[in-house]
C-alpha cells in the first residue's frame, strides 16, 4: 500500500509495463466519486473526488497517456467538504458538479454545486505533496435544497444540452434550468417519490434513449421509471433485487434494456417494456456490488465494482445487440473468399457469456468503476482506500470483438 501511495505523490509516473499490466494511482485521501471527463473525447482523463474529515478535500484531474504509459495529475481544491458524487458535464469540460457532505450547526447535509475547473496550461506543472499550491474550483452555482433533503446525485443531460440537469434529493426529482455560463440555476420542476415510510432515492441515471426524456431511480429495492414530460411514472419494478439497490445503467445501444447491482451481490439486466423478471442476473461477486456500467460501444461488455475488493469484466452477449457478432455479408461471388470466410468462420468458438476476467489490485471496497469516454477499450477503479486503477479489456477480447 505504501508502494502504491508512493506512485500517486508525484504529478507524472511513468510505468513500463505489459500490454494488459494495470496502471495504480494512489491519492492522499479516502475517496468513493469517479466519472470519466465526458466532454473529453480526444484525450484519456477522469475526475476523482475525495472524502477527508480534516482536510480540504481535493478533485484530481487524471490525465492518462496511453501511447507512452504516462499519468499526468492535477490537483484541485473542493472546499465545501466531502465529495460524494461527482459528474460531468457532456459539453464543456471544464464544468462539472459535485454532491458534498457539509457540516453546520453541529449537523450534516449533503448539499450540490456545479463547477469550473481552472484554466490549466497542460503542463501539470508538479508541486507540494500536500496540496499548498494547488488552484480552487471556482464555484458557478449551489442548487437550494433547504426545502427537499440531502442531494444524492447530480445527472446531466446527455442529449448535449447541459442548459438542464437533475438532481435526486432524498424523496424529490427537481429538474433545474442552467443558464450558459452554469452560474445560475433556477429550480423548473419537481415531483415526489410517494410511498410507505417515507422513501429515499439511492441512485438515479438519465435515459439516452426516447430522446432523453426519462430517467430511472432506485429507492430501496425498487426500480421507477420516470416521464420527465409529465414528472409521472412510466414504469416500476417493485423488487429488483433482494435487498438495496445501488447503482443502474442504460444500455447504450439497445433502447429498452437496463442494468442494475445491489447489496444482495447480483447484477441484473431488465427488458423495461416486460418487468416481471431479470432477463439475465449474474452472481459472481461475494458483497455488495457498487456499481454497474455497460461499456458506451460494444454492449456485451459489462464492468462491475463491489466491496469484496475486485472488479468484474462480464460478456453479456446473448441479450447484447449483436448477440451472433459479426455477420458476414453473403454477396462476395468470389467462390475462394467464401470457402476462406466458412474456414474463419468454423475456426471461431462462438461466443458465450460469462466472465472474461476479474480484476484484483484493489484491496478495499471498489465503490466506482468507468469506461474512458475516449477508449472504448480502458476504465478505471477506485476503492475507498484512495487507488485507483487503469486497466484495459484484454487484447484477446478486443480481437475476438472487431475481427
Amino acid at each position: 500500500e505504501a508502494q502504491n501511495r508512493k506512485v500517486g505523490v508525484s504529478n507524472v509516473v511513468k510505468l513500463k509495463m505489459e500490454d494488459d499490466a494495470p496502471v495504480i494511482y494512489g491519492l492522499e485521501f479516502q475517496a468513493r466519486a469517479l466519472t470519466p471527463q465526458t466532454a473529453e473525447t480526444e484525450a484519456i482523463r477522469f475526475l476523482v473526488g475525495t472524502q477527508s474529515l480534516r482536510h480540504v478535500n481535493q478533485v484530481h484531474l487524471i490525465d492518462f497517456d496511453d501511447e507512452n504509459n504516462v499519468i499526468n495529475k492535477h490537483v484541485f481544491l473542493h472546499p465545501e467538504g466531502e465529495v460524494w458524487h461527482i459528474s460531468a458535464s457532456p459539453m464543456d469540460k471544464q464544468i462539472m458538479a459535485t454532491c458534498y457532505n457539509k457540516a453546520s450547526d453541529s449537523k450534516t447535509e449533503l448539499n450540490a454545486a456545479i463547477w469550473r475547473i481552472p484554466d490549466s496550461d497542460g503542463s501539470h506543472p508538479e508541486g507540494p505533496d500536500d496540496g499548498a499550491s494547488a488552484h480552487t474550483l471556482e464555484a458557478l452555482s449551489h442548487l437550494d435544497n433547504a426545502d427537499y433533503g440531502d442531494m444524492k446525485c447530480l445527472l446531466w443531460n446527455p442529449s448535449n444540452d447541459d442548459s438542464n440537469v437533475i438532481t435526486l434529493a432524498d424523496s424529490h426529482i427537481l429538474m433545474w434550468d442552467l443558464n450558459a455560463s452554469g452560474t445560475n440555476a433556477t429550480l423548473s420542476r419537481s415531483t415526489a417519490l410517494e410511498g410507505k415510510g417515507h422513501p429515499k432515492f439511492t441512485c438515479g441515471r438519465w435515459n439516452p434513449h426516447h430522446n432523453s426524456t426519462q430517467i430511472a431511480t432506485a429507492n430501496d429495492t425498487a426500480i421507477k421509471g420516470w416521464d420527465l414530460r409529465t414528472m409521472q411514472q412510466a414504469y416500476h419494478i417493485e423488487n429488483a433485487h433482494n435487498q438495496v439497490v445501488r447503482d443502474l445503467d442504460f444500455n447504450p445501444n439497445k433502447q429498452y434494456y437496463l442494468a442494475t447491482c445491489g447489496d444482495d451481490c447480483k447484477a441484473k439486466f431488465w427488458d423495461i417494456r416486460n418487468t416481471s423478471q431479470p432477463v439475465k442476473t449474474l452472481s459472481d461477486h461475494s458483497h455488495w456490488i457498487w456499481t454497474v456500467r455497460y461499456n458506451h460501444f460494444h454492449d456485451q461488455l459489462v464492468l462491475t465494482s463491489s466491496s469484496d475488493s475486485r472488479v468484474n469484466l462480464t460478456s453479456t452477449i446473448s441479450i447484447s445487440s449483436e448477440p451472433f457478432g459479426h455477420l458476414v455479408e453473403d454477396d462476395d461471388t468470389n467462390e475462394d473468399k467464401d470457402d476462406e470466410n466458412d474456414d474463419h468462420n468454423k475456426s471461431r468458438e462462438p461466443s458465450v457469456d460469462g466472465i472474461i476476467v476479474t480484476y484484483e489490485e484493489h484491496e478495499d471496497s471498489v465503490y466506482a468503476v468507468e469506461w474512458s469516454t475516449a477508449d472504448p477499450w480502458l476504465f478505471a477503479s477506485l476503492s475507498y482506500d484512495g487507488r485507483l486503477v487503469i486497466n484495459r479489456v484484454p487484447r484477446a477480447e478486443k480481437y475476438k470483438i472487431l475481427l
